[in-house]
């Protein structure tokens, strides 16, 4: 049985506020879902048009459906936004106004209980965004060696008992290969010391982003984008954990700096030309009490932009 592919944008009306849409302008959704977002973005083109990518097939589908009424003016990429300098140089597109990233996972994927991403629907563990990744968040629990596992437990899910796990996992699989969320999840209740209500949280976050190479993904892709920004378009990128914002918050960081020498060097060697982006959020934009009333999920959004100098 199919499930509706839902997700209640986040941070709607200050992304598209920030965004500063030309109607005329060429906009980029690189996570575009059911086209929540999207949608206000194609509202406030004439001329204009949009490009939507989505490495999730099942997204693609409910945002044609979603987006009909404006077909004429979007484009839909059924690929992850790391080809997105590739997929713009087929189609032609040199330059673009602005751009969007609304990173993380969506309510369908977690409430769909065969995507295997949630540790409260039981499901053959999977995790992948894209159906088309050969690696799954099965083969990684049953093949990851301790230190592996201990290693994305840590990084990705900042867990203190990631070794302790990680050891558990190994002994369970010798037992008998986990195959599904909730084996996952017994295994890492047992063998988690906290009274937290979901313990195994972290480790599933972290599952899913070694997956899908989200954090990689990210850091590689906001500079390309930043390179095919014309003059005064805007980057806006949402995120929902501290290691997706840090990541944004660096990024802008150092692509706002002129100079990108070693503090040691006496004179600047790399030409004082490296500034591509200004800040435009100092500190990130949360979401608004009303906000946090009717989505849940907007507890943890956090929305930097960036402008091209």
């Amino acid at each position: 049985m199919t499930m509706k592919f839902k997700h209640i944008p986040v941070l709607l009306n200050e992304t598209i506020e920030n965004l500063n849409i030309k109607p005329d302008g060429i906009y980029v959704d690189c996570t575009l879902g059911a086209g929540g977002h999207s949608k206000e973005i194609l509202k406030n083109l004439k001329n204009g048009f949009l490009i939507g990518f989505d490495q999730d097939e099942e997204a693609i589908k409910a945002a044609k459906i979603n987006l009909k009424e404006y077909k004429d003016k979007i484009i839909f990429i059924n690929e992850n936004f790391k080809y997105f300098d590739s997929e713009l140089s087929k189609l032609g597109v040199d330059k673009i106004d602005g751009a969007l990233m609304d990173i993380g996972i969506s309510s369908y994927q977690i409430d769909n209980g065969q995507r295997g991403f949630s540790y409260m629907n039981d499901g053959i563990l999977d995790m992948r965004m894209d159906k088309r990744i050969e690696k799954d968040a099965r083969y990684i629990v049953n093949n990851y060696s301790i230190d592996q596992l201990q290693n994305i437990f840590s990084k990705y899910g900042e867990e203190r008992f990631s070794r302790t796990i990680a050891k558990a996992i190994v002994k369970s699989r010798k037992i008998k290969e986990i195959k599904t969320t909730f084996e996952l999840r017994d295994v890492v209740r047992k063998n988690i010391f906290s009274n937290e209500v979901h313990p195994e949280k972290r480790i599933f976050q972290a599952l899913r982003i070694e997956v899908n190479d989200e954090l990689g993904v990210l850091d590689r892709t906001i500079e390309k984008i930043a390179d095919r920004l014309n003059k005064e378009g805007r980057l806006c990128i949402i995120t929902f954990h501290s290691l997706e914002d840090r990541i944004v918050k660096e990024k802008f960081k150092y692509l706002n700096k002129n100079c990108i020498c070693p503090p040691e060097l006496p004179v600047c060697k790399c030409g004082s030309n490296h500034r591509k982006l200004k800040i435009i959020t100092k500190k990130p934009i949360i979401a608004s009490n009303q906000e946090l009333k009717i989505n849940k999920r907007s507890h943890s959004a956090k929305l930097r932009v960036a402008e091209r100098v």
